[in-house]
C-alpha cells in the first residue's frame, strides 16, 4: 500500500434519512464530491470531529472469550492495516492536520489505529467501544459519548475518535469500510449534536 495514496472525500448534498439514535439526533447523508482542501478546512474550523473506524483487522468481531487487558485474545490489525493507519495519519498531516485530540476504543486493533496516526498522545475512552456483541451496550455507550462531546471545547485541535463500524454508523448513519472516517461537526447551540459533512475513504 503505498504510503501516501490518493483521496476520495465527498461533502454532505442532502440528509435522505433520519437516523433513529436519539441520543445524538443525527441525520443520515447523501454525499457528493468536494475538494480535499475544503474537508481539511473544515477540520481545522473549531467543533470538528473525525469519525474513524479502526483499520484493517481480518476477520469479524473478535474470539470467544477475549479479553480487553489481552490483546493476544483479539482480532487485531495486520501489517496492511498498521500501514493503512499511518497513511491515514500521513494524508491528515500533509493537509495541515498535525496535531488532533485523538480518542480511542479500549480495542486494541483501535488503539493500535490511534498511536499510528502519529497525531498526539491518546486516551482510551470506554463510550467509543464496539457494541457489536454487546448489544445492551449501545444505549449506555452512545448516551456517555454524547456527555464527553458536549463537555469538549469548540476551539482548538480537531477530535479524532478512533472506533468501530457499530459506532461510526450509529452516529453518522454510514457504513464504513476498515480505515473509513466520517467527518461530522458539533453544533454551536448543542455540542453533543453533530451533523455529517463527508466522507474519507483515504483512496483504499
Amino acid at each position: 500500500m503505498p504510503s501516501t495514496p490518493p483521496i476520495r472525500s465527498w461533502f454532505v448534498g442532502c440528509c435522505t434519512l433520519c437516523l433513529l439514535c436519539g441520543v445524538l439526533g443525527t441525520e443520515a447523508i447523501a454525499a457528493q464530491d468536494v475538494e480535499d482542501a475544503d474537508l481539511a478546512a473544515r477540520m481545522q474550523n473549531g467543533g470538528a470531529v473525525l469519525l474513524l473506524r479502526h483499520a484493517y483487522a481480518p476477520g469479524t468481531g473478535d474470539p470467544e472469550g477475549f479479553r480487553l487487558d489481552d490483546c493476544a485474545t483479539q482480532r487485531n490489525l495486520d501489517d496492511a492495516g498498521r500501514e493503512q493507519a499511518r497513511s491515514i495519519g500521513a494524508w491528515l498531516r500533509a493537509r495541515g492536520i498535525g496535531r488532533a485530540r485523538v480518542y480511542s476504543s479500549e480495542w486494541c486493533r483501535c488503539l493500535e489505529t490511534a498511536e499510528l496516526l502519529g497525531l498526539g498522545p491518546v486516551t482510551p475512552l470506554p463510550a467509543l467501544n464496539s457494541f457489536f456483541e454487546r448489544r445492551a451496550d449501545r444505549g449506555p455507550n452512545l448516551a456517555a459519548l454524547a456527555a464527553f462531546l458536549k463537555d469538549q471545547p469548540q476551539t482548538g485541535d480537531p477530535i479524532v475518535l478512533v472506533t468501530h463500524q457499530v459506532t461510526v454508523t450509529a452516529l453518522s448513519g454510514i457504513y464504513p469500510a476498515s480505515g473509513e472516517a466520517v467527518l461530522m461537526r458539533r453544533s454551536d447551540q448543542d455540542r453533543a449534536s453533530l451533523k455529517p459533512l463527508g466522507r474519507l475513504d483515504f483512496g483504499h
